[in-house]
């Protein structure tokens, strides 16, 4: 299990000697000492990754030749697929049953973006007069890459694959509580052959770690994942070296259920919606809204299905709901469940949860009689909290919809195409499931409206953050 800094093709020890416990949450047990980054080993992968991107080992690839190195680390990957979900699991907390699936997208993720890297081109552009001119698409330089703890080599994947197939190098900092997956990565990068400071990895908190890195004046562009709080300081912090910037961010997104729909599909989405990875989603279904007509019996049966999803050991094939990422989670979602208690009406859960005496597992639980201003309406909880809110028409359902910060992703379960077409443009949101949850591709973009970010991951439009467009004028 590696635990140093990857700079430069090289495993180092943090400057300070300082060093970051990884905690299972699932049993509470140690399970490495990782190396945490400081401002002089930020200024060194910063360094390390600036020398590749300007010299002859980077430049001299040709766009092909990067997309077989990333062809190469998806086939390495997959080849350690089991380790690596064992690894994601025990850091982590979520289930195994989840984490393979991860990594099979990041599989994914890899090959996608290694097809693309030879297909950035620009465009001959019919201008007046004699002159032929064209545009280039040109990579933006050095990324820092900050990612979250809930999908920690998944999310990592959707900014460095692209970053590396337009030309780019990378510093990536995982988060402090789950760096392990993501510095395994790093074994796999080498091996897969790319040069040294194209890929570097450097564990560390968002205070010291992701602060230096996006204050480097070394740094083009700064890819964050996290919650919308972080994302305004990050904004603050890049406008000084006027960095680009992508953020996806915070979510509370609403799940439509229509009177006309098919109910058994659409309870079974909801529950996929809000407790798949324990809630520990950004674009969790945490707002279910269900039209009047249908209300009682939908709570009533998602309540029953979130009795029988029982907390359990991640590490066990059967289990579907594991362990909130760390203590401090845990506490957070305890706090919000409190409040739940004190404002709506509790129908399932509600209660902390140990495996064999140990972890921080919370049930899967579902208040009903929920209204806007409530905390549990209002705020992210990122737990397997579900708050339902009954409507009595498309229009209202739109307005309850909308009515939030947030604009990362929507559902709506309906029968009635037209409907569903009308809802779906009249949602704020950058994503919108229909009669469907949780879906993803390499190919779609992902990314959030209003205080949920902007910018893109995944599909083409990812690579238009990592690259410029250059206008070239030739004289006839």
């Amino acid at each position: 299990m590696r635990t140093q800094l990857f700079i430069d093709n090289e495993w180092r020890d943090a400057a300070s000697g300082e060093l970051l416990e990884v905690v299972n949450p699932a049993t509470e047990e140690v399970l490495a000492a990782a190396h945490a980054a400081g401002d002089a080993d930020v200024d060194a992968a910063v360094g390390a990754a600036r020398r590749c991107f300007e010299g002859d080992a980077w430049r001299g690839l040709s766009p092909r030749q990067r997309g077989a190195l990333l062809h190469r680390a998806g086939e390495l990957l997959h080849e350690r697929r089991k380790e690596m979900a064992e690894l994601e699991t025990r850091q982590n907390g979520k289930t195994l049953f989840e984490s393979r699936i991860d990594v099979a997208s990041t599989v994914e993720t890899l090959q996608y973006y290694g097809g693309w890297a030879d297909k950035l081109d620009g465009a001959v552009l019919p201008v007046s007069g004699d002159s032929l001119v064209y545009t280039v698409r040109e990579p933006l330089g050095v990324v820092g890459a900050i990612v979250p703890w809930n999908f920690p080599l998944n999310l990592a994947s959707w900014k460095f694959a692209p970053a590396l197939a337009a030309g780019c190098t990378v510093v990536l900092k995982p988060a402090p509580e789950t760096p392990l997956t993501a510095l395994a990565m790093a074994e796999i990068m080498q091996e897969a052959g790319f040069p040294p400071g194209a890929f570097n990895v450097i564990p560390g908190d968002g205070p010291t770690t992701g602060a230096a890195l996006v204050r480097s004046p070394g740094v083009d562009k700064i890819a964050f994942t996290g919650s919308t709080a972080v994302g305004k300081e990050v904004m603050r912090a890049a406008a000084d070296s006027v960095k680009r910037v992508t953020l996806e961010l915070g979510g509370k997104s609403p799940n439509i259920i229509f009177a006309d729909a098919d109910l058994q599909a659409a309870v079974k989405g909801a529950q996929n919606g809000i407790f798949y990875g324990k809630g520990e989603v950004c674009a969790a279904g945490s707002r279910l809204l269900v039209e009047r007509a249908v209300h009682d019996q939908v709570v009533e049966e998602l309540a029953a299905r979130a009795k029988q999803l029982v907390p359990g050991d991640p590490m066990e094939k059967s289990t579907r709901l594991g362990a909130i990422a760390s203590k401090r989670q845990h506490d957070k979602v305890m706090s919000y469940i409190a409040a739940g208690k004190a404002e709506a009406t509790l129908v399932a859960g509600g209660s902390a949860a140990q495996v064999n005496g140990k972890g921080y597992f919370v049930e899967a639980t579902v208040f009903d009689g929920a209204e806007p201003g409530m905390k549990i309406v209002d705020e992210e909880i990122f737990g397997p909290v579900l708050s339902v809110i009954a409507f009595d028409d498309a229009q209202e359902a739109v307005r309850l919809a909308n009515q939030t910060i947030y604009g990362l992703a929507a559902g709506i379960w309906t029968r009635d195409i037209q409907k569903a077409f009308r809802v779906a443009r009249a949602v704020r949101a950058g994503t919108v499931w229909i009669n469907s949850y949780n879906l993803y591709d390499s190919a779609a973009p992902f990314g959030g409206f209003k205080a949920s970010g902007f910018g893109r991951d995944l599909g083409r439009e990812a690579l238009d953050g990592y690259s410029d467009s250059k206008t070239v004028w030739v004289g006839l």
